[in-house]
């Protein structure tokens, strides 16, 4: 199966599937490309014999986040809902996912990363929700970066926009596997070959399934109501645009600060 942007490819003798961000450098989670990650995890749903899927990416950087064009008000809406699409078919997905990271995961590379079940990164890999600096606010980061880390950490890193090394994202709690610089792909193999491949593929089904409630609870329940926030309140803020314009057109931008706030 070849994608425009997305590659998928089976190994150990099918038992694993990895879904490769196929745009480098910069991986951009633009339409096309979430569009066909949401397309190829459906179609694995037939593959009951998987033990583990990858979400990695081609060249230096997993992903620079999502496409800000699309974040104009024109097209915000419809990108935040295919966001949403795509979260939960990884978290129906018939077997455990894994992000493997190195290099820069941000914005809605972050947010793809955080539907996975568990994160793998390497240690000077660079994680982060810089939303905040162009006058907006990651929905789906909000929705699940407090169930990965606890609310504290996470408001930290929604309100500064700043980013943790693949070190500190461990230490939060974020990455569970820590990869030396230049070694993702050989501590991937270790872990799939120590802790997926033996196992039985519908027990990893089910434990999946079973440990993934409080992030279904956050992508179902919660994340429609923080795109309500963003699309009906913040939207509606002169800020939201002047940042993402200030970022296309290469300028610092002119914040209005005497907007009010909808109560």
């Amino acid at each position: 199966m070849e994608l425009k942007k997305v590659r998928v490819e089976f190994s150990n003798d099918d038992r694993v599937a990895s879904l490769w961000l196929n745009s480098p450098k910069a991986n951009v989670l633009d339409q096309t490309m979430t569009e066909e990650l949401t397309s190829a995890l459906r179609s694995l749903r037939e593959h009951r014999s998987l033990r583990a899927i990858v979400v990695r990416a081609s060249g230096p950087h997993f992903s620079f986040g999502a496409s800000v064009e699309e974040h104009l008000p024109a097209q915000i809406g419809e990108a935040l809902n295919r966001l949403r699409t795509l979260l939960s078919a990884l978290l129906t997905s018939c077997a455990p996912t894994i992000a493997a990271v190195r290099g820069q995961c941000l914005g809605g590379g972050l947010e793809l990363a955080l539907g996975c079940d568990l994160l793998m990164a390497e240690e000077s890999a660079s994680l982060g929700l810089p939303e905040i600096k162009l006058g907006v606010f990651p929905p789906a980061g909000a929705a699940l970066l407090p169930v990965r880390i606890g609310a504290s950490r996470a408001l930290e890193l929604v309100l500064t926009g700043r980013s943790l090394t693949g070190s500190e994202a461990q230490k939060s709690g974020l990455v569970a596997r820590l990869a030396p610089d230049g070694e993702l792909d050989a501590s991937l193999s270790t872990l799939l070959e120590n802790e997926f491949l033996p196992r039985s593929a519908p027990a990893l089904r089910y434990a999946s399934k079973a440990s993934r409630r409080a992030l279904l609870t956050a992508v179902h329940e919660d994340l429609p109501e923080l795109e309500h926030l963003y699309l009906e309140e913040l939207m509606d803020q002169p800020d939201a645009e002047e940042g993402i314009r200030a970022f296309l057109e290469k300028r610092a931008p002119r914040w209005n600060d005497d907007q009010g706030m909808k109560l």
